[in-house]
């Protein structure tokens, strides 16, 4: 039974490394604190970055962090697409990757309000279960579409064969069907924002002490002051 401890209440900072589930190092940071600890967001295992995991009391305010928007870099394979949309899943459809004039259009058409199919490798329940269960069993089924907001899209490297993007995006924006739908899949990912609590700031789970917790208090008025465009 994990611990139920309402202290050491706040939420960690943590920079999720390539590899281990978000739940793994929620579990890390749960043994390091003996309290109750939640998250406001999870990552894939091959992505790294930004986790807020909420620790005691503070595991309430899960309801006002899941919803901040979310920066994230990708770099992104543009010739070949996978099951997943990352490089843990088997390589559908390999092509030319698309010239600068036509990758620029492809970007235009992503930017602002988009709707994309949900990947298959994803949490979301089809008939009861889990997406990923059912592709882990080469189960093929039609993924319901998602409405989110692309607020910035802006290109950091672009090779040819490749592209690496900012972006900044709504809640529950599924990075790897923005690469799909470019042609590619992700080949890193990596949250450096949601909303104002930056990867920056953020602690290597390993090196993680209660000390690092941030106030309840001092969360919420980083959101306030982000929502009312007196603080970042």
């Amino acid at each position: 039974m994990p611990p139920r401890a309402l202290d050491p209440a706040g939420v960690a900072l943590v920079d999720k490394p390539n590899g281990p589930s978000s739940f793994a190092v929620v579990a890390q940071i749960r043994r390091v604190t003996q309290a109750r600890t939640g998250h406001a967001g999870t990552l894939d295992p091959f992505a790294t970055g930004l986790l807020l995991l909420l620790s005691g009391r503070a595991t309430k305010l899960a309801s006002c962090l899941v919803g901040l928007d979310k920066r994230y870099l990708t770099e992104i394979d543009l010739s070949r697409r996978t099951s997943t949309g990352d490089p843990e899943g088997e390589v559908v459809e390999s092509h030319s990757p698309p010239g600068e004039d036509e990758l620029g259009k492809r970007l235009e058409r992503l930017r602002g309000a988009i709707e994309l199919p949900i990947p298959a490798a994803s949490a979301v329940k089809i008939g009861g279960e889990r997406a990923y269960r059912l592709a882990r069993r080469g189960i093929e089924v039609e993924m319901p579409t998602r409405r989110s907001t692309v607020h910035a899209l802006e290109v950091i490297a672009y090779t040819g064969e490749t592209v690496t993007l900012d972006l900044r995006v709504s809640s529950g924006t599924y990075v790897r069907a923005i690469a799909t739908a470019l042609g590619g899949h992700c080949v890193t990912l990596r949250r450096t924002e949601v909303g104002p609590f930056s990867v920056a700031d953020a602690v290597a789970p390993e090196s993680f002490t209660a000390e690092r917790l941030l106030a309840e208090s001092e969360v919420l008025e980083r959101i306030e002051a982000a929502r009312s465009g007196t603080g970042a």
